[in-house]
């Protein structure tokens, strides 16, 4: 059975990067030079859109192309007990994550309270500062999950990946 491959355009559809992106990608060599069809039409495979997806995401947090280049290196089905330090610098990376979330929860929160304390005396309860903070709290515990954040990876991926790290 052939190995499915897919045009730029279809990995870029798959991924939700512009095929700029993916040629800018390979040029800056974060991704593998594509192979090539006879007619120069470059081919990917579904590790090349699991790569993608891998930069995409680690980009959405904040880390800088050049420092995604160590966790880009191990293959897709490379144990992480080969590479502990790789393994570590995820982690502290997460936690910088989770502690800016925190932060912006925060932020939304208090522009919250400031929305409702600009509304009309009589839409407005007699609900303290630490009471209407707490209410928002409670709405944005549990957060919707977006198809396109679903996406990244799929779900056997995923979970392939969560028990390898844990």
């Amino acid at each position: 059975m052939e190995e499915q491959t897919f045009t730029i355009k279809q990995a870029a559809e798959q991924s939700g990067i512009s095929e700029d992106t993916i040629r800018f990608y390979e040029k800056i060599m974060l991704l593998p030079r594509a192979e090539r069809k006879e007619n120069g039409h470059r081919v990917y495979r579904k590790e090349d859109i699991y790569r993608i997806k891998l930069i995409s995401c680690l980009k959405k947090t904040g880390m800088p192309l050049e420092a995604m280049r160590p966790f880009l290196a191990p293959s897709a089905n490379t144990v992480s007990e080969k590479y502990p330090e790789l393994v570590d610098q995820l982690r502290s990376h997460r936690e910088n994550i989770v502690n800016q979330i925190s932060s912006l929860q925060q932020v939304v929160d208090f522009i919250d309270i400031k929305l409702k304390e600009g509304r009309p005396r009589e839409e407005r309860s007699d609900q303290g500062q630490d009471e209407v903070l707490e209410e928002q709290r409670e709405k944005t515990k549990i957060k919707p999950i977006s198809v396109v954040e679903m996406s990244y990876f799929s779900s056997s991926a995923k979970m392939d990946k969560l028990t390898k790290f844990d």
